[in-house]
């Protein structure tokens, strides 16, 4: 991950330069899908584990679909990139570079989410929709391209992300109360298989994508007020010419809030870290509303912890001071073998951001002007 450049006005803190990306030596690429459009890659990366992406960024052809398909936020950020980061494992960044998706159309995307889930006529009773919940929200594409030769572009895989409900809700007349049924994770599993299996096979009927490799991840919302997002929970590779989905890959990943009684339940000393995390800022804002903690951990293990501490400052000097005092609790308090994130933030903004890579010695710090 690029480091971001420290403007912490402390005397314990050193200032940290950004690091600028050099562009000056572009590859040209034609792009195979419109006629002598040319493409520009940048030989900056960002990191190894990062895509280099193709410019002028292309944006998906179903773009702003996902926005009205998807209500919690965090759904949508966290299926984004977790398909991009579990489409690492296919389709190499130091080898491939990524686009947005440019085959599944915005009326396309609509019309499958409509087909592949219960068809439910009007005025129809309460019982009816408990019995057929709609289980598919959307259906994300992601394309993973190889320069050839000739200087050009070809697709060489895509990623498929189907978001499915762990809760559904419901009207059943207009204007009437809303319903929510829980949507059991093995009952989930059976029917994102299947709509799976349809959705490769109508992609196998679109042109030039009979032969492409396709890897297909299931993801498992939050309910809409959730304020940590759901996680993926299985994928599978289809292999180019093929149209079948043979077994799934369970994926153990997990968002947990922090403070809860899940979280202490299953991770208890990391609920204990948050907890009295929060304790030392109370002795410094006594008024404040509490910090919200979103760890993010692949097979019981912590990856990523980001804490949401929201406060009202009154002046860049509070902002300031309480960075710092921030910045000492970090360097007391957390361990250093995940990725760890802090936001502070005020009714309108971002004041600022205290963020350490897994294993570095010190946090890098960012005061937002």
């Amino acid at each position: 991950m690029k480091k971001i450049s420290v403007w912490l006005i402390a005397a314990a803190l050193l200032f940290i330069t950004g690091c600028t990306p050099n562009v000056n030596d572009e590859e040209v690429l034609q792009n195979d899908e419109a006629e002598e459009q040319t493409s520009i890659v940048p030989s900056y990366q960002l990191s190894e584990e990062n895509y280099k992406m193709i410019l002028p960024y292309r944006p998906s052809e179903a773009r702003g679909v996902i926005t009205n398909q998807i209500a919690n936020r965090l759904d949508i950020d966290e299926m984004e990139e977790g398909l991009r980061r579990h489409s690492k494992a296919v389709y190499d960044p130091g080898k491939y570079f990524f686009e947005e998706g440019q085959y599944l159309k915005e009326d396309m995307v609509y019309q499958l989410i409509t087909d592949l889930n219960p068809k439910i006529e009007k005025g129809s009773d309460k019982k009816v929709y408990e019995e057929n919940p709609r289980y598919l929200s959307h259906i994300l594409e992601q394309n993973f391209v190889e320069k050839q030769d000739d200087n050009s572009v070809e697709l060489v895989g895509m990623s498929i992300g189907l978001a499915l409900k762990s809760v559904y809700r419901f009207q059943t007349k207009t204007g009437g109360p809303y319903y929510y049924e829980d949507i059991p994770q093995s009952e989930m599993m059976e029917q994102g298989n299947e709509i799976a299996q349809e959705v490769v096979e109508r992609i196998r009927e679109m042109d030039g994508l009979q032969n492409i490799p396709i890897m297909i991840a299931l993801y498992r919302e939050q309910e809409s007020g959730s304020p940590v997002p759901g996680n993926f929970v299985a994928k599978t590779n289809v292999a180019g010419g093929s149209a079948s989905i043979g077994g799934w890959d369970e994926i153990d990943e997990e968002n947990i809030l922090f403070p809860s009684s899940e979280g202490r339940e299953k991770y208890f000393d990391d609920h204990e870290t948050v907890t009295n995390f929060g304790n030392e800022v109370a002795q410094y804002f006594p008024n404040y509303v509490g910090v919200i903690g979103d760890g993010f951990y692949i097979n019981g293990e912590l990856q990523k912890l980001t804490i949401e501490i929201p406060i009202e400052f009154y002046g860049k000097g509070e902002v300031v001071g309480f960075t710092q005092y921030t910045y000492g609790l970090v360097l007391d308090m957390f361990p250093d073998y995940f990725d760890l994130e802090i936001n502070i933030k005020s009714s309108n903004k971002m004041e600022s951001l205290i963020y350490r890579e897994a294993g570095a010695e010190s946090p890098t710090v960012h005061i937002f002007h």
